[in-house]
């Protein structure tokens, strides 16, 4: 690092504890300061050309945009700009998807504190960071590319409408948060996302969401336009 130099960062978390609990803990730091906050992607990649921060703390599950999208657009509108997720997810999927997106490090939120400071100064010095816990899966996976060739669902069969349920049941929307957004009863996405399930052979909300980002219908992960599920 160069003395002195103070790295500007953005928080992008939908929590605000935990926003604030960051905010609290990386104000200690003498060569970091928190320039910002935003609690969806969507209004984070605005943020960004505004405060033209080195650095950004983002969140993968979040309302707008969600954080693979937000890490999408960063990238090809501030190239220089690194991005370090924050995230629950552990799933090789989550990572790839993260990793393709453009992200420069990816770290759990089950970390403790030294770790993030870790984690933040090695991206913040052009390396790319993974978390020990999850860095051996992400290399047997790239090496054998298993994503891909294990993906044997397809999009073909499903509809529109199932194509649009799919990625908001992937970023974590409930059947009550779906059913309002497209003007339609619960019933009517319970009886969607049953469908989704029997079409593609998936049977929980985990293997779905793996199948979204590896399809692509998570923006940011595989082949498919980014614009696809949406109306």
């Amino acid at each position: 690092m160069i003395t002195g130099k103070r790295w500007k960062l953005v928080i992008v978390e939908d929590h605000l504890l935990l926003r604030a609990g960051l905010r609290g803990l990386l104000e200690q730091e003498s060569d970091i300061e928190v320039v910002g906050e935003s609690d969806n992607g969507r209004d984070a990649v605005h943020l960004i050309g505004q405060l033209t921060p080195h650095i950004v703390l983002m969140d993968l599950s979040m309302p707008g945009s969600n954080g693979i999208e937000a890490i999408v657009s960063i990238k090809r509108r501030y190239p220089n700009v690194k991005v370090l997720i924050l995230t629950v997810h552990k799933a090789d999927e989550y990572i790839y998807a993260g990793l393709k997106a453009g992200a420069n490090g990816y770290i759990l939120k089950t970390a403790a504190y030294p770790e993030l400071i870790n984690a933040i100064r090695s991206v913040l010095a052009g390396k790319v960071y993974l978390t020990p816990e999850i860095s051996a899966e992400v290399i047997a996976g790239l090496v054998g590319d298993k994503k891909k060739r294990s993906t044997t669902a397809s999009l073909d069969n499903l509809t529109h409408r199932e194509r649009q349920v799919l990625q908001m049941v992937a970023e974590g929307r409930s059947s009550k948060y779906i059913a309002t957004y497209l003007s339609v009863s619960v019933k009517t996405i319970d009886k969607h996302r049953t469908n989704l399930m029997k079409k593609t052979g998936l049977h929980n909300v985990s293997s779905l969401t793996s199948f979204a980002i590896a399809t692509g219908v998570i923006p940011g992960y595989g082949d498919q336009d980014p614009g696809l599920v949406h109306s």
